[in-house]
Order: structure tokens, then sequence, then C-alpha cells
């Protein structure tokens, strides 16, 4: 079988310490290309992967030996990159959140679709060993009716792990669009869609920026989710959590509650109402910090779904999906109103939530 041939547009942390890794890793990819503005570490990452470097992303599309793209870029650039890369003939790996507004995902989408080119977006925590097995004890019903949830990711910065530290683009409104919500929140608002299977319909946020110095993002974010059925509960998302990063989530259900990465020691643990506790032993879920940086699997099932010819597992229309919910959550901030989600995009073509 013939490799799927790669290049990486973007040659920051994500980049570094995930995409090229795990492509490395694939006994089913050679790299092929590297690009990015900054010549040195292009060069640097191009000598250390044996691969051609670029700086203009435009003319490593050019390049017809490549089959797959990896958009790791800042948020503004998402939309644009992966445009042109579909329209090349490429499949598409996007970082998230995939774009910066509905228009933009709604293009993504689109030129997918007109091209016949898969689509991904990077949403690591489907992947996740407990998160996986946590779908299937709810679809089991092992926890019967859901009522309600809370789940958080916070860590204390990204300056602790981007490539530009505290002059990461991260910090700059015109280039992430968004801050911890945009990083961390749509982890979230993608997991809680993932686990429980039901579409969130209304949202209401409060986002702040009050722990970050010369930033024009939010770093501090709590949002109140109503899924369909009822289901309620809380997304919070924060660049304050320090020293302790927090990435858990629990499930409230009616014979009893999951708990995800919310102990140091088990990743799920199973509570019943009749005081039966079950505590699995996983893998953890893949953190920032030093010593945990494991496989995410995105990349696997990236190529595995070119390969085999199947649906994205993370498709534009999911990563629009978990996309909206922050959009409604920046609404609602700027409102002081609930969104209803349904309403906010019901001039959308071709996505029905």
């Amino acid at each position: 079988m013939e490799k799927i041939r790669v290049g990486v547009i973007g040659c920051g942390s994500i980049a570094q310490k995930r995409h090229l890794l795990e492509y490395a890793s694939n006994d089913l990819v050679e790299i092929v290309a590297v690009c990015d503005l900054n010549e040195q570490r292009v060069s640097d990452v191009a000598m250390q992967y044996g691969v051609k470097a670029y700086t203009d992303y435009k003319e490593l599309l050019t390049n017809i030996e490549i089959d797959a793209i990896s958009v790791c870029l800042p948020n503004y650039l998402h939309a644009e990159v992966s445009i042109a890369a579909l329209n090349s003939g490429k499949h598409v790996l996007c970082e998230k959140p995939m774009a910066t507004s509905k228009e933009e995902a709604e293009a993504m989408i689109a030129a997918a679709d007109e091209n016949g080119k898969k689509l991904m977006i990077a949403h690591n925590q489907r992947f996740v060993s407990s998160h996986e097995k946590a779908k299937k004890l709810i679809a089991a019903g092992e926890i019967g009716k859901v009522y309600s949830f809370r789940t958080t990711f916070g860590h204390g910065g990204p300056e602790r792990w981007s490539i530009d530290g505290k002059g990461s683009w991260f910090f700059r409104k015109e280039q992430a669009f968004i801050g911890a919500m945009g990083d961390l929140g749509v982890h979230k608002s993608d997991l809680i869609r993932y686990l429980l299977g039901k579409e969130v319909v209304e949202v209401g946020a409060m986002v702040e920026t009050n722990a970050k110095e010369e930033t024009s993002v939010d770093d501090n974010a709590v949002c109140i989710l109503k899924l369909e059925d009822g289901i309620i509960g809380t997304l919070t998302a924060s660049w304050a959590y320090s020293p302790q990063s927090d990435n858990s989530t629990v499930i409230y259900g009616e014979k009893g509650i999951i708990r995800l990465e919310d102990d140091p020691d088990y990743s799920l643990i199973l509570q019943y109402n009749n005081g039966e506790t079950i505590k699995y032993e996983l893998p953890q879920i893949q953190s920032n910090e030093k010593g945990r940086q494991t496989k995410t699997h995105v990349i696997d099932h990236f190529i595995d779904c070119i390969v085999d010819n199947t649906l994205s597992p993370v498709s534009g229309e999911e990563g629009f999906k978990s996309l909206a919910v922050i959009l409604a959550a920046l609404k609602s901030k700027e409102t002081k109103t609930i969104v209803d989600l349904k309403q906010l995009l019901q001039k959308e073509k071709g996505i029905k939530l």
C-alpha cells in the first residue's frame, strides 16, 4: 500500500509535539513537507524530519506529491488555509476551533464537499480512553436518564506551552479571535455533545478577561448549557488554573454518577445510587504537562478515514456544531441573554442542530 504523503502547515508547539510526532509514528504516513513563516523554525523542523521546508503555504500546496495537510496555524488562518488546501486536492486535518465564524465554517464544509476530500477537526478529547468508555456506558443506560453535567478545562495559560511563550498569538485577538473559550472551551462543547449524543439548544455565558495582562481575549468563562431532552449543565474554560490544571467531566444520571478525569489515580469512576463504586484503570487524558504528552490518536483516525475512504470521525459539520456553542456563548456575553442556538444558526445551509 502506498503511504499517505503529508504536509504540515505551521510548526509551532501543536505541530511539533503532536501532529509531527504522531505522523512519524504511523506506518501509513510519509511526511514530505513542512511550512512556517519563521525561517529558522521551519528549517530546524525540516532537518529533523528530512523533508522539504516552505515559508509560503501556497507554494507548498502546489506540491502534487502531497495527499493531506495538517493546518496548525493561528485561528484566524484556519479557514483560509484549509479551503485553499481542499481546493488544491488535499485532505485536511484542521486544529480547533475550526474557524472564527459560522460563515467560515460553512465555507470549509462546502470546499470539502465540492472537492470530495476529507475534512477533520482535531477534537482529540473524543479519543481519550475514559471518554470512549463513558460514552458506551451512557448509551447502554448504566446511569439511566442523564439529568445534568459539569465539564471543565483549565490550566495556567498558553504561555506555558506555546512555542512563543508570552508573545504567543493566543493573546492577540486579531489572530486568535477568542481566548480560553476557543482554546479550551470548544474541546468541552465537543466532548459533551459526543458523550451524551445530544445537541446544545440554549447557551448562557459569562466570559471575562481578568487573569492575564496585556491581552484582549477572554481568559475565564463559565457557561450554562441546555441540551436536547432538557439536560442542563455547566462548561468552564480558564487560563487561570495554576499550578493545578483541571480537565474533568462529571455526568449525573438517575442511577448514578460518572466521573471522568476527576481523580488522580482513576480516569473513570462509576458511582451507583446503591453505594457500589467501580474504578476503571484506563490511560490518563493527554496533558500539556511535562511527561504526559501521550498519543492523541487524532492522526491515526485521520489517516484511517483517508485510507479506508470512510467518513471523517470529526467532520466539518461536527466541528461546526461544537464551534457554534462557543459563538453562542460570545453572543450571550454581548447581549446578556440566553441564546437560542437554533435561532442563531437558522440561516445556515445544510447544517441541522
